[in-house]
């Protein structure tokens, strides 16, 4: 394919996309599958990262590369140029190769690494006052000071703490003193007795004082020395902290965004509406926005996108590969909001009902709970955007008697799901729930055969925070996700599992088993963490648990249908 390097376009060789029709509407960002043309794109860019030899980065792909490991985030855009004629721009997110400009892809919104830039500067400042305060840190007498100081803080507590029980034991000897000679003594000589006992116990409390004394005026000569170092780091530490705000603010105000109808916004006026109230880290430089950022500034017409990975996954998140993933909501999603303001786009199918159509089969119903085989797609309860759902038909079918949710299932999972009909039911199966005394298995089907027979998973978990509902494995903040397993039947294709979830976090069965340091193997159907198929094959198949009113275990179990 052609490529201008001037405008940094590819444009399409007319056979390579004959027969192809132009997308009607742009691409809905946050969930969608490639235009066709965007495909095209993508794989003449993977065929260039496959082959080039120009940029020194380690994705990761070739074994015993020099250099950090980083896999990066590439995008494609399709545009039309003022003629009519059909290309393609490239773009990746964030600094490729420690730059953020090469040729073959469009530049980032705003260049901070630009020479002579103010940002450059400002980070020269601020390296100054860190090599400063490094300098003071790593001076002799400060450090000798510092460590005199631990020293003489651990010696008087020592010597105050003997001090102390010497002085307690001391008192216990005088009441003991007391109270043997009180009956023994006359009234005149128990007097004589009590004040010389006076007279040692305003001795001790005089040590107490003049011990205490000492050491604070010996603590004190050092801390004197040592407060006119720590004086100049606070104060050094101070202004850093100001002067980073302020080139934050400036660096907001530098990313200034484009719609189709040139309307600007800069990133601080974008985030100041949202729940952040300020711009995350690293927001702006993601593949899409500064796609779309060049075909406006250069009066192309924007058709479609797409983004894919390249190279190793970072050890927190899933990403395979070459796989295509959708813009991310925490940083990206506000700045679109305004880029793509005014352009038709297609559905968003987060406001569709995907449960429409599907029912609701009740498996087990008495006076105390019904047990319900909810199918995939169908909401537990009702969405932001979506009214369908388990309680909002449970609620149609009982006249308006309210359902009391006790668990939830994803969406996107099928199975077994409990909903009390009065509290006192509901309180009492949720702490069997929350005790985790009640047995619950998952069968799923996996994407690739796996080794091993059984076994067990722990990998901690937390939302990520930048790109809602994904989650994240994070040894740090996670919270504990374990997961036994044991394979039920393989192929050369694929793995039938049954998961038994010890724990109840967010997407812990897909995360358990697409990430690398889980089964490494994404749930057929995970659009989230793996690739989207008709369905997410994970089933909730079996429930085990102690009935409210007669005490004796009941078990549920609803074959899966995939």
């Amino acid at each position: 394919m052609p490529y201008d390097s001037q405008n940094k376009v590819t444009y399409y060789a007319e056979a390579s996309v004959q027969g192809i029709a132009l997308p009607e509407r742009f691409t809905f960002p946050f969930y969608y599958e490639p235009h066709p043309l965007a495909e095209i794109a993508a794989e003449e860019l993977k065929h260039y990262l496959e082959t080039q030899t120009d940029l020194d980065h380690n994705f990761g792909i070739i074994p015993g590369a020099e250099g950090l490991v980083i896999g990066k985030m590439f995008g494609v855009l399709v545009v039309q140029d003022a003629e009519g004629k059909l290309g393609y721009l490239s773009g990746f997110s964030g600094k490729l190769a420690g730059s953020n400009d090469h040729p073959g892809f469009v530049p980032p919104v705003f260049d901070m690494l630009e020479e002579n830039s103010f940002f450059l500067k400002e980070q020269y400042i601020l390296n100054s006052i860190n090599d400063r305060v490094s300098e003071i840190e790593s001076d002799e007498n400060y450090k000798n000071l510092r460590q005199e100081f631990a020293l003489l803080s651990a010696e008087s507590e020592a010597e105050i703490t003997a001090l102390k029980a010497k002085l307690k034991s001391n008192k216990d000897e005088r009441k003991k003193l007391r109270e043997e000679e009180r009956p023994l003594l006359s009234e005149k000589h128990f007097a004589r007795l009590e004040a010389y006992l006076v007279r040692h116990s305003l001795n001790d409390r005089h040590q107490s004082r003049m011990l205490a004394a000492y050491w604070k005026q010996r603590l004190d000569e050092v801390q004197s020395q040592l407060s006119a170092y720590d004086l100049e780091i606070e104060s050094l530490r101070k202004e850093r902290a100001e002067k980073s705000a302020a080139l934050q603010q400036q660096l907001f105000e530098q990313y200034v965004f484009l719609n189709k109808d040139k309307k600007e916004k800069s990133l601080h006026a974008i985030f100041s509406t949202t729940v952040f109230g300020k711009p995350p880290a690293a927001a702006g430089e993601c593949a899409t926005p500064k796609l779309l950022q060049y075909a406006f500034l250069n009066g192309y017409k924007p058709l479609a996108m797409a983004e894919f990975w390249w190279g190793a996954p970072p050890k927190s998140e899933v990403r395979s590969h070459g796989q295509f993933y959708p813009a991310c909501t925490g940083k990206c999603k506000p700045i679109l909001a305004h880029m793509l303001e005014g352009m038709a786009l297609d559905d968003d199918p987060f406001l569709l009902n995907r449960g429409e159509g599907r029912e609701l089969e009740i498996v087990y119903e008495d006076e105390s709970f019904v047990v319900v085989n909810k199918p995939a797609e169908l909401l537990s309860v009702p969405g932001i955007q979506v009214y369908d759902s388990v309680y909002a038909r449970l609620k149609g079918m009982w006249g308006g008697i309210e359902p009391l949710i006790i668990h939830r299932l994803d969406m996107s999972t099928s199975g077994l799901l409990v909903v009390a009909k009065v509290k006192e039911v509901h309180e009492h199966i949720q702490k069997q729930f929350l005790k985790r005394s009640v047995t619950k298995r998952y069968t799923a089907l996996l994407s690739k055969p796996i080794e091993g027979i059984e076994g067990e998973i722990s990998l901690p978990l937390r939302g990520d925070l930048d790109n809602r509902p994904r989650q994240l494995v994070c040894f740090e903040f996670g919270k504990p996700a374990v997961t036994k397993w044991k394979v039920v039947e393989k192929d050369e294709r694929m793995t039938r599992i049954h998961f038994w979830p010890l724990t109840g976090r967010t997407h812990q069965l897909r995360m358990h088993a697409a990430h690398e340091l889980g089964l490494n193997a994404p749930i057929v159907g995970d659009d989230l963490y793996g690739t989207a198929s008709d369905r997410l094959c994970l089933h909730a198949a079996f429930l085990k648990f102690i009935h409210p009113v007669t005490g004796k275990t009941v078990k549920f179990e609803v074959k899966e249908s995939f």
